[in-house]
């Protein structure tokens, strides 16, 4: 086994780990913010897994789906965290935000 071997099989090792670790925070929770983290690390397990089929294949295009990947999941991240920042915060969903009015 080459080095590029093993760096190949350790980056899907370590993808799948981290893939199964952000499934775990994804149910748990306990807040929408871990959640948005988790699928923040399965965008990332996805890259990841895209260079190691491009370092395993030889083959360029992988790196362009990585990189589309990056592209997209960054705007889609920027977008939850703008929702996440939106959502009422504590217990008490009925408590009106600043700017709002009481019905």
């Amino acid at each position: 086994m080459t080095v590029l071997q093993g760096a190949t099989v350790a980056l899907v090792v370590l993808s799948l780990l981290a893939t199964g670790l952000a499934t775990w925070r994804l149910l748990a929770g306990p807040t929408n913010a871990d959640r948005v983290v988790a699928l923040d690390i399965f965008l990332a397990a996805a890259v990841a897994l895209c260079i190691a089929a491009s370092l395993a294949t030889g083959r360029t295009v992988f790196m362009d789906v990585g990189i589309g990947l990056a592209l997209v999941g960054f705007v889609a991240t920027i977008g939850w965290a703008r929702l996440v920042d939106r959502s009422p915060r504590g217990a008490d969903a009925s408590t009106p935000q600043p700017g709002e009015e009481r019905a």
